[in-house]
């Protein structure tokens, strides 16, 4: 059998409509670093999202729920033993996106004899200042990006910007409290979402993405949906840095 390079660059066509197109119905997942450490939040059924993968770092994304558990494992095992044979400090959200993780999913989405991963990822590592926090989104195709402040990972690359959007607006000061940070990733979920699900929005432009019609959709979904949201904590005491909020936390900052 003869495979010509057209015939390659079909496959991979293929194999992008197809991820972008299971990923179209992903909930979103926006981080965001507060005075006091690095919070991520999404909205989901039933499976958690969110999960610590050592003492600075989490991860969360939105995708096939097995290849993501593939990326969690894999995250896990290369930081612990990236711990034990260097120190601690060695274990960086880099190491971990661009040693251990996007290699091997770059060669499964270029691998056209076997199944791509379905997945748009979201690494957060804490440092000492806002300053110093790292987000890292890693695509399908097993490219990733470095970010400050905050990131997002969501259906579309498009609505990952109205996402962000949300999460650093214009008029923002200074860097914001757990419960200000909060109202802007629900605000950024809800942005992420509409903009994939509401197609004449790309016409209204973001300005159409008001704070009460996206506390609207977010009011309109929580009956159906929960919301999830960890932190990695700056400066608590406890050996472990990782927390998943409490209900009465979150239910405080709804709409």
């Amino acid at each position: 059998m003869v495979y010509t390079p057209y015939d390659f660059n079909e496959s991979v066509r293929h194999r992008v409509e197809y991820i972008e197109e299971r990923l179209r119905d992903g909930s979103p997942v926006a981080g965001i670093s507060y005075d006091g450490g690095v919070l991520l939040l999404t909205l989901r059924r039933t499976q958690r999202k969110i999960f610590e993968i050592y003492d600075r770092l989490m991860f969360s994304g939105l995708g096939n729920g097995s290849d993501l558990e593939v990326i969690r494992v894999g995250a896990i095992d290369f930081a612990h033993q990236e711990g034990y044979a260097r120190s601690p400090d060695d274990v960086t959200i880099q190491r971990v996106v661009g040693f251990a993780i996007s290699p091997g999913i770059k060669r499964a989405f270029g691998d056209v004899l076997n199944a791509p991963f379905v997945v748009r990822a979201l690494f957060a590592e804490m440092g000492r200042t806002p300053e110093e926090d790292l987000f890292y989104t890693l695509n399908y195709d097993g490219e990733f990006v470095s970010l400050q402040w905050a990131a997002a990972v969501a259906g579309t690359p498009e609505a990952e910007e109205q996402m962000v959007r949300q999460l650093v607006p214009e008029n923002a000061d200074g860097v914001p409290d757990l419960p200000t940070a909060l109202r802007r990733a629900l605000r950024a979920w809800s942005a992420g979402r509409l903009w994939v699900i509401e197609p004449q929005l790309q016409e209204e432009g973001a300005q159409a993405l008001t704070i009460e019609r996206l506390d609207q959709y977010l009011h309109e979904q929580l009956p159906e949906l929960q919301v999830e949201a960890a932190v990695l904590d700056r400066f608590t005491k406890r050996e472990r840095k990782f927390r998943l909020l409490k209900e009465e936390e979150i239910r405080s900052v709804l709409p």
